[in-house]
């Protein structure tokens, strides 16, 4: 028996409605969407990057490496560290915020650069609520107040008392204009009336450097990027950031209430990538936190792991990105 294979006329509408729609799912990015779904099953079938927008040396980056190199052994998948400095972050935050939301590509910054600079700069080349899905906090570190050892002070009221002798003549060093040690800067200030005169670095390790040789006699820096200076004898610490002592060091004597200030190091990926893959990162990042060797590296660098879950990290931000724009509307530092 032979049929008619010709189409009909009632066929053809349909079919040429059918081809509209699948060019309209296709032109959507439906299929790609789905795909995507689909293959973050297989995750990770490469290498990822974590993209640290600071220079090399520097706490974040520092932290970054800890964490990558651990991932990647429970992974069976290389993470590699790019660092993509510059704009106090903006350079390296803006790439990643760019980035294909595939599972590869993701940033792991220091609270400073996302949470100040949108209130720092007249624009920022992304938005750290919509460009960006948190994944996870790593580990928080207090900063530390620290001279060069030859510097005459050896607590805060004698710096206090020696930067009153001499107004506008001692200088303290910072990573950058609007960077965290600047703002702890400002607010020793204001808070205790002296007048000091900020030198901006590009990166914390250069300006833990300078004091280190004596080029300026203090910085406040973060616990892992100036306590190895610390213990060596290379710096003298005048105290925390803090209103009460750190675990990390309690014979550190706390600043007080109006220097208190710890900032947070967290990983974020591009908005959209697969919650699927969100959730295992999480949870292969959280078991390499808790090894006891993770733990001890941390403590090493002056920092402690937390515990934190992508909807609770996401939860934190519009209200710290509220505080720190008061604290640099108050400070009066602004970058155009």
């Amino acid at each position: 028996m032979m049929f008619d294979t010709t189409p009909s006329s009632a066929c053809l509408p349909r079919r040429a409605a059918l081809a509209a729609a699948l060019a309209t799912v296709l032109a959507g990015g439906v299929l790609p969407q789905a795909w995507a779904q689909g293959s973050s099953a297989n995750w990770p079938s490469k290498p990822i990057t974590f993209v640290v927008p600071q220079a090399p040396g520097g706490a974040n980056d520092v932290i970054a490496r800890a964490v990558a190199q651990g991932l990647g052994q429970s992974l069976g998948q290389p993470v590699i560290v790019e660092n993509r400095a510059g704009a106090n972050g903006n350079v390296g935050t803006s790439q990643v915020a760019r980035s294909a939301a595939d599972g590869y590509t993701f940033l792991v910054t220091a609270q400073s650069a996302y949470t100040i600079n949108p209130a720092l700069y007249s624009s920022v080349p992304f938005d750290p609520i919509k460009d960006f899905t948190p994944v996870m906090q790593l580990a928080v570190a207090p900063y530390l107040l620290v001279v060069n050892p030859n510097f005459p002070a050896k607590n805060l009221d004698e710096l206090v008392a020696y930067a009153k002798q001499h107004p506008g003549k001692v200088e303290y060093a910072s990573a950058g204009n609007g960077t965290l040690n600047h703002l702890l800067g400002e607010m020793l200030k204001k808070q205790k009336g002296v007048d000091l005169l900020h030198v901006p670095y590009k990166g914390a390790s250069a300006a833990a450097t300078d004091v280190v040789a004596g080029q300026l006699p203090m910085t406040f820096g973060s616990f892992p990027g100036v306590m190895p200076f610390v213990t060596s004898g290379k710096l003298r610490v005048l105290g925390v950031a803090s209103d009460k002592p750190t675990q990390l060091a309690p014979e550190i004597v706390p600043l007080g209430k109006g220097l208190a200030v710890t900032s947070w190091y967290g990983l974020f990926a591009p908005a959209g990538t697969p919650d699927t893959v969100v959730v295992r990162l999480h949870a292969a990042i959280t078991k390499v936190l808790a090894t006891p060797v993770m733990a001890e590296r941390l403590k090493t660098l002056g920092a402690e792991s937390v515990v934190s879950t992508p909807q609770s990290f996401k939860a934190s931000l519009p209200a710290e990105l509220a505080y720190w724009k008061q604290v640099v509307q108050d400070s009066g530092a602004h970058i155009d």
